[in-house]
């Protein structure tokens, strides 16, 4: 009998066959692949739904308060991340439509599944949770500034804001009330607490479905431009390597403990992907192709990268003293 925690101890492989299935799916039949695109948000939506559920958020006024991680957070997103940026981009120049795309997708923290991983590599989801509102707005304010400084003026005006707010209302705020719902009719009602209970199972196979059906909705794209794309997979590589051990300094500058470190390494590895292809699919189309090309190829390097992350970060980055 396939019990909860047996599946969430067999997460890993069945994350790794989940992306080995969609990319062979996207590229044995691209028309099939290419119809699951109408699929991604529903699937983050009830994959964020599930996490949500999980949270106990009568204690998140104990997380806003904790504004050392907040601090670190902000400093490590928006000052340190930028510049690590930078750096990449300068060591792998790319053509305006391609570096309009690692732009984009490196430069926005992630606010939705970053904090599934964040749970899956034991450290503080709470604390994750309770930052998306400040890093959505933050990034907002930001982004055009960014790009203004990484590319141009001209590029400022081109990406449209539109697409990514619906995107953080879907995925993240319509989740988030249905999951506090939910807890409050688990305090009243026996049914309430059976559904809460069947939220706990939501994670881990809706996780895989949207590795499934992104990478397969998307790799075709990546197939197609491949030679070009190629050029970028180094960038992102690297942003993998060089983000935890950065966060690691940061977390020690500022104290913080293990749960917060590891939130915080994880925020600062883990990238809007999924929420800024809207962005990039809003862009004049002979920009837009390749930009969303480079994202999704950021998307799939990422999800590959936090396999690892699940591990290596509680494990060797970042453990507690009785691992």
């Amino acid at each position: 009998m396939i019990t909860r925690e047996k599946l969430e101890n067999q997460q890993i492989w069945i994350y790794g066959i989940s992306l080995i299935f969609g990319g062979v799916l996207g590229i044995s039949n691209e028309d099939l692949g290419t119809s699951l695109d109408w699929a991604i948000s529903p699937l983050i939506a009830i994959l964020m739904y599930g996490m949500f559920a999980q949270i106990p958020f009568l204690k998140l006024r104990e997380a806003i308060s904790n504004i050392r991680f907040m601090v670190a957070l902000l400093i490590g997103n928006f000052i340190v991340v930028p510049i690590i940026v930078w750096i990449l981009i300068t060591i792998f120049p790319q053509s305006p439509p391609i570096l309009l795309g690692v732009c984009l997708v490196l430069l926005t923290p992630c606010i939705d599944y970053v904090i599934v991983f964040t749970q899956l590599g034991k450290g503080n989801e709470k604390l994750m949770l309770a930052s998306t509102p400040i890093l959505f707005v933050v990034q907002m304010v930001l982004l055009p500034l960014y790009l203004w400084l990484f590319i141009g003026e001209e590029m400022v005006g081109v990406v449209q804001i539109g697409p990514f707010i619906e995107a953080f209302l879907l995925l993240i705020v319509v989740p988030l009330i249905l999951a506090v719902i939910t807890q409050l009719w688990a305090k009243k009602r026996a049914l309430g607490e059976k559904a809460l209970e069947l939220t706990a199972w939501l994670p881990v196979p809706f996780m895989a479905l949207v590795l499934i059906v992104v990478v397969a909705s998307q790799i075709g794209k990546v197939y197609s431009d491949f030679e070009i794309i190629v050029r970028v997979i180094p960038i992102y590589i690297l942003f993998l390597i060089i983000t935890p051990l950065v966060s690691r300094f940061i977390a020690y500058v500022f104290n913080l403990d293990k749960g917060a470190g590891r939130a915080l390494i994880f925020s600062t590895g883990t990238r809007n992907s999924l929420i800024v292809l809207p962005l990039a699919l809003a862009l004049p189309d002979s920009w837009a192709t390749l930009a969303a090309a480079v994202i999704v190829t950021q998307t799939i390097v990422e999800l590959i990268g936090e396999l690892f992350y699940i591990k290596a970060i509680p494990k060797l980055i970042l453990k507690d003293h009785t691992d």
